[in-house]
């Protein structure tokens, strides 16, 4: 027993991901680290694509986020630094990407989904109204038995 707690110990020493990065920035003043704060929550990780640049522990995330660390230490103001991340990653990395034709698909896809849904499930229900059952005569009837009756008949 007490091996195996040697071992879970130095396991948990020497495991690297057991020294997980925090990253420790200092600004100059409340107001750059409120910016910084706000870029990175707008920004979106493009290897996560469901992530912030701020939630997202990827390498690529990691480096974006000094990115905006630099460019805020060097007075660019956060259009400038949204413009650079754009003209270098598309508009894909913002998560709320500004209306225009490249872009309005995304915004205008849910609607146009719904609307076909919606029309599609109105003509089903229209089209179940219509369905009108009808009798069979006699002699459909009587031909629908001989044909059961000629089945059962193979079937022994």
């Amino acid at each position: 027993m007490k091996g195996l707690m040697i071992a879970l110990t130095l396991f948990f020493l020497l495991n690297p991901t057991s020294y997980a990065a925090f990253e420790v920035k200092k600004f100059e003043n409340p107001q750059h680290e409120q910016r910084y704060k706000q870029l990175v929550d707008e920004l979106r990780c493009l290897v996560c694509q469901n992530q912030n640049l701020a939630d997202s522990n990827s390498e690529l995330a990691q480096d974006l986020r000094k990115q905006v660390y630099k460019m805020i230490n060097a007075g660019q103001s956060d259009e400038e630094i949204m413009e650079f991340m754009v003209t270098r990653y598309g508009d894909f990395v913002l998560y709320r990407p500004p209306f225009k034709t490249t872009t309005f698909i995304l915004w205008l896809g849910p609607f146009i989904i719904f609307i076909i849904g919606f029309v599609v499930l109105i003509r089903f229900i229209r089209l179940r109204k219509k369905v009108v059952i009808t009798e069979l005569s006699n002699d459909e009837k009587e031909k629908l038995k001989q044909l059961l009756d000629e089945d059962k008949g193979k079937d022994k």
